[in-house]
């Protein structure tokens, strides 16, 4: 980036006092990373340039949903040619789906994906009937691998990704390696298909061939059609992957070190969560943690991912003995192995909340895969 470069996005608030949709110049300054924002309407500034915690560049991208001191703004536009022209390339999106066959890697997956820079903007565990699966890949239903292929898609759950990045197309189909994982193992072995998937059909993952083809994908998911998520809402406990976590890029080796323990994920959806809503989840806190505050903004700080945590038994105990304690350097002394003693930073972004009570399980997977799924 050039130290000198400005770039200008249209970026809406919706003002939940006012019931208004409030429509701002966002400015974001390479040089020392400040922004500062218009009031379009009544053309005036409403922040003058500074430092906004926790805002970077690369979170900045049509459709992308930031926090500039705790007010959720949507980014709708480019703000001028300038902008648009430099990063239309770099805010390319593309749809890639973890196949069922490869749910049980999606930790390892995330990671490799999140290593080379994508910015996953959408994600939700679907399970699809075969109607839906012969629509999605309506244009295969006249080869010969086409029954094989809706089997696959069919048999147990997915995750339905939305991603973007620089040539984002092109750099996953090249990440994801030849369609045949055998071929993949000898011609590209750092591959996506080389390392997880098993043959032409069950190859891991999927990845739009073309920009035509990733736009219709996305909206086939992430459209107007709501696909019901695959939560149990029954024997389940709730884990939730905190927006530093996701934004530093280690959802993936969480996921990983849940699947590893031998806990299950039954339910996986990335939410943005407003400051009310994220209010709301930690009332029961309210008076009674000295970081309630602080809580609050940091799950309204970005996008967070909702895990529903199943077991054999007690998946409740077994995942908060998971997490550790709630102060990461109190897990690095007691118990080193925990998640929050390996991911967390301090008692705000310690990378993961569960539920404290056995009895709240149910009600806060309702929250995030019933209530806010709506």
């Amino acid at each position: 980036m050039d130290l000198e470069e400005r770039y200008a996005f249209l970026a809406e608030y919706y003002d939940p006092n006012a019931c208004l949709i409030r429509k701002y110049q966002l400015l974001f300054y390479g040089k020392d990373e400040t922004c500062e924002m218009y009031d379009i309407k009544n053309k005036k500034l409403f922040l003058r340039r500074s430092k906004v915690p926790g805002l970077r560049m690369k979170d900045l991208f049509l459709g992308s949903i930031v926090s500039v001191h705790s007010r959720q703004l949507t980014i709708k536009d480019f703000g001028d040619e300038f902008t648009r022209r430099k990063l239309r390339a770099k805010t390319e999106k593309t749809f890639a789906m973890i196949k069922p066959d490869c749910i049980g890697k999606m930790g390892e997956i995330l990671e490799v994906i999140c290593q080379e820079d994508f910015i996953i903007c959408s994600a939700k565990m679907l399970r699809l009937t075969r109607k839906q699966a012969e629509q999605f890949y309506i244009e295969h239903i006249d080869k010969p691998f086409f029954g094989n292929l809706m089997n696959l898609i069919t048999e147990g759950p997915m995750v339905a990704l939305e991603m973007k990045g620089e040539d984002a197309v092109r750099g996953w189909r090249r990440l994801l390696g030849p369609t045949d994982s055998a071929q993949a193992r000898r011609d590209a072995p750092y591959s996506i298909r080389a390392k997880f998937g098993a043959n032409v059909t069950r190859n891991a993952c999927h990845g739009s061939d073309s920009l035509e083809s990733a736009n219709r994908e996305i909206d086939f998911f992430f459209g107007s059609t709501k696909y019901p998520n695959t939560a149990k809402l029954q024997g389940t406990t709730l884990g939730l992957i905190k927006p530093h976590a996701v934004l530093s890029g280690i959802a993936g080796p969480i996921i990983t070190d849940i699947l590893s323990s031998g806990l299950n994920i039954t339910a996986l959806q990335l939410h943005y969560v407003d400051r009310a809503n994220a209010a709301e989840f930690y009332e029961v806190y309210k008076g009674v943690v000295a970081e309630y505050t602080d809580m609050v903004t940091q799950l309204s700080s970005g996008p967070c991912i909702a895990l529903e945590i199943h077991g054999d038994q007690d998946a409740h105990g077994k995942f908060r003995k998971l997490c550790g304690p709630a102060d990461p350097e109190l897990a690095k002394y007691l118990r080193p192995d925990t998640l929050r003693a390996k991911y967390g930073k301090d008692k705000i972004e310690n990378a993961l909340h569960c539920t404290d009570l056995a009895d709240d399980c149910i009600l806060e997977v309702e929250y995030f895969f019933k209530i806010l799924d709506s």
